[in-house]
């Protein structure tokens, strides 16, 4: 493979203009087939489980995708670092495709779990490669910041429309074909990709770079028991099983932290945590994620089973958030580059996402509709504000060696702190709904009837409402006021998981100012181009 440095466009990309547009397509591309698999398959899941008859493997169909997606995104961002990443791009297409056809043809839970669990490797795969090529081709950081807001668009319409297309191709196309869709956008993307990606490295190296298996394994052990003990916690609370995944955790991060400080070729580099901005940019990654999957779960089922709207009713509330993370990121990518001092824009967005939750801890049922429809646009120009910014500065900071893992651990990060913020919230929700409708029931000497109230779903679900009434009234019970009951324990119950967001949201403007001052130069580092 001959390899020769690129000349830099004079604009600070590395391609002029129609090639480095065809480039960041097909990257957009690759970011839609994630982002529309996340949204799309979580409104098909209650009809696939209702056909394939496989309750107690509900939760693993996502679980075994995050699972095998947060452990492989910082594997491929250390090589993609070493090897250069679009063949690594290319790969993780044809994974993620290929896996999305057999989740399509799946016959049992298990074979759907399984297939979803090589999906998962597929997305770590291209969430540690593809969100690091922008970087690659454009290293001046201002000019990234505009071409980002491609990327950014791609994630938030592939977010607005993927519950929409979800409920449509289940209803009318069965749920198969909500997997069999990532198949026209995955060739799309793998033309896009193969074609107009250049294949960039940023260091010939001398020697054969060594995998570091052993890292590799105790990152897959750490994470993979954090996400198990994730699982556990809210259904079943602090069992000694799950404390025995939380002690396994923690001894298999404190194993890989000893080991990767004397492995010469380490997956993680420990000198990137040494370094405070970054060590302060992953901390805010795992805040910013905490409080933005805890908002963007439990609003919706604030909003359904809390405030009684329909579905359609909450997501067109909800959709606000989605849309607006976009719009926020366009509007940053155009801000952030006219201050003198970019870290502000850190400030304000966490500053409107602890306002927005707050607003959400204190709302009503009679709260004006406008008004939760402001709330959700304030939280999602917020996040706008906040999650390009901390991808382009950990980019900055990190130097050209550690782009990839830098630009993977950061996503991993956000990841892992949405897990904890899901799991803590959820824990919260289980605990305190269950607590509030089993004395309403004793109250009422109904306890009979806790199995079929024990599950916020109830609220959300009319015809099993309207059967639990109708057994009720048969028994002398006045029903309405117990759903009433339970629905104000769960409104309860998600306020306080969302007031902790909102706090974690205070936390993180108090953490912003560990980042030293950002500063979006337009310096240009030499690339190594391989044909």
């Amino acid at each position: 493979m001959a390899v020769h440095t690129a000349a830099h466009h004079s604009s600070g990309q590395v391609l002029p203009f129609r090639e480095s547009l065809l480039a960041m397509l097909g990257v957009s591309f690759v970011t839609m087939l994630v982002a529309l698999d996340q949204t799309v398959v979580g409104t098909a899941l209650p009809t696939i489980v209702a056909e394939l008859h496989g309750f107690e493997l509900y939760a693993w169909v996502a679980t075994s995708y995050l699972l095998t997606s947060v452990i492989t995104v910082p594997i491929f961002g250390r090589l993609g670092d070493y090897y250069g990443r679009k063949p690594f791009v290319i790969a993780s297409i044809v994974v993620f495709t290929g896996a999305s056809v057999l989740c399509g043809a799946a016959n049992s839970m298990l074979f759907l779990v399984i297939a979803r669990g090589l999906q998962g490797i597929g997305g770590g795969m291209l969430v540690g490669t593809a969100f690091a090529c922008i970087p690659d081709l454009f290293p001046d950081s201002v000019v990234r910041l505009r071409w980002q807001v491609l990327m950014s668009s791609a994630f938030g319409i592939a977010n607005a429309v993927g519950p929409s297309l979800g409920g449509f191709l289940t209803q009318y196309c069965g749920w198969r074909s909500v997997f069999y869709v990532n198949l026209p956008v995955g060739l799309l993307s793998l033309f896009f990709v193969w074609r107009y990606l250049p294949h960039l490295r940023h260091v010939v190296h001398e020697t054969r770079m060594r995998l570091d298996w052993p890292g590799a394994l105790l990152i897959a052990v750490a994470l993979g028991c954090l996400q198990l003990f994730v699982e556990l916690l809210p259904r079943h609370g602090l069992t000694f099983s799950a404390l025995g995944l939380l002690a396994a955790a923690v001894a298999a991060a404190w194993a890989l932290w000893q080991w990767e400080r004397r492995c010469e070729q380490a997956i993680l580099p420990v000198d990137m945590f040494r370094n405070p901005s970054l060590n302060a940019l992953f901390t805010l990654a795992v805040l910013g994620g905490f409080t933005m999957f805890s908002l963007l779960f439990y609003a919706p089922l604030l909003f359904q089973g809390g405030f009684g709207m329909s579905p359609k009713e909450a997501g067109v509330v909800i959709t606000p958030l989605v849309v607006f993370i976009t719009i926020g990121s366009i509007a940053n990518g155009r801000i952030v580059s006219r201050i003198r001092n970019p870290n502000l824009m850190l400030y304000i967005g966490f500053a409107m996402i602890a306002a927005a939750c707050f607003a959400v801890v204190i709302a009503t049922r009679s709260t004006p509709r406008s008004l939760l429809l402001t709330l959700m646009i304030l939280g999602g120009l917020g996040l706008g504000f906040v999650m390009p910014n901390l991808t382009v500065f950990a980019q900055q900071t990190a130097g050209r060696e550690h782009l990839g893992i830098a630009t993977a651990l950061l996503q991993s990060l956000r990841m892992i702190g949405g897990m904890m913020g899901t799991a803590l919230t959820g824990t919260l929700v289980t605990y305190l709904y269950g607590r509030g409708v089993r004395s309403a029931l004793d109250a009422d000497h109904a306890t009979r009837w806790l199995p079929q109230l024990a599950d916020p779903q109830i609220l959300i679900n009319r015809d099993a409402q309207a059967a639990l009434l109708g057994d009720l009234a048969h028994a002398g019970h006045n029903g309405a006021a117990l759903l009433e009951a339970a629905r104000e324990a769960l409104v309860g119950a998600i306020h306080l998981g969302i007031a902790v967001a909102a706090a974690i949201a205070l936390v993180s403007i108090w953490q912003t100012r560990r980042v030293p001052p950002i500063k979006l130069h337009r310096k240009v580092e030499p690339i190594v181009h391989a044909d």
